[in-house]
Order: structure tokens, then sequence, then C-alpha cells
């Protein structure tokens, strides 16, 4: 078991994620915007963070470069999950230290093979 940081501000994406990783047999910390989640990832350290790009006040792609650049939490890997599907938004995903980069709506069984190979290696 994990714990994972899902960073999302939908309630229904939130709801379906908590739904899936649980199931998945993680453990789920939530933050509606990305400052919580800075202050949280920071303060809990979890195994992983789950990012939504479109946020409100500082976007995933900001949150997901200020975690990877802090010695505190550069170690946690960021799995980008955003609505944003161009293939410009998925490189300056990856540019900001994001380790994966999936389009919304993921499958599920996609979402948590990929998360597991994170947090198993």
């Amino acid at each position: 078991m994990a714990r994972i940081l899902l960073i999302e501000d939908s309630p229904t994406d939130r709801a379906v994620f908590t739904q899936w990783l649980q199931r998945g047999g993680h453990q789920v910390i939530l933050a509606t915007n990305a400052e919580d989640g800075i202050d949280i990832a920071r303060k809990q350290l979890p195994d992983l963070v789950l990012m939504d790009v479109v946020l409100p006040g500082m976007s995933g792609f900001q949150a997901t470069r200020a975690l990877t650049r802090d010695a505190a939490t550069s170690k946690i890997p960021v799995l980008i999950v955003s609505t944003k599907s161009m293939e410009t938004d998925r490189a300056w995903g990856m540019r900001q230290g994001a380790v994966d980069y999936v389009v919304k709506p993921p499958r599920e069984e996609d979402l948590l093979e990929r998360i597991n190979q994170l947090v198993t290696t």
C-alpha cells in the first residue's frame, strides 16, 4: 500500500480517483488546490502525487515544478492526470519534473498499473 496525494479540484474526479486508488489498495490524501497540496506533500511526504493541471490559483504545472525542485519533496514522483491533451502539454508537464502524464479520462486499470510501477520502483 502506498500513500498517494491526490491534488484535484473536481469533486467528481476526486471521488472517482479516490475510489480507484482505495480499490487498488492505496491510502489517499486529498488536496483541492496546488498550494495546499504542496504544503501537505512537504509535511506528509507521500509515496506519489497524482496531480491535476487545471487548478484554482497555482496550476498543476507550477506545483509540479515546485515539488520537484524542493529538496524535501524532489524524490516524490508526480504523475499528472489532465484534460490537457496536446503533446505540448505532455512535454511541458514532463519538463516540469513529472514522471508520467495521463490524459483524462484514464482507464482505471491503466492508471493503477502506472501508479503501481512508480511506487514499487
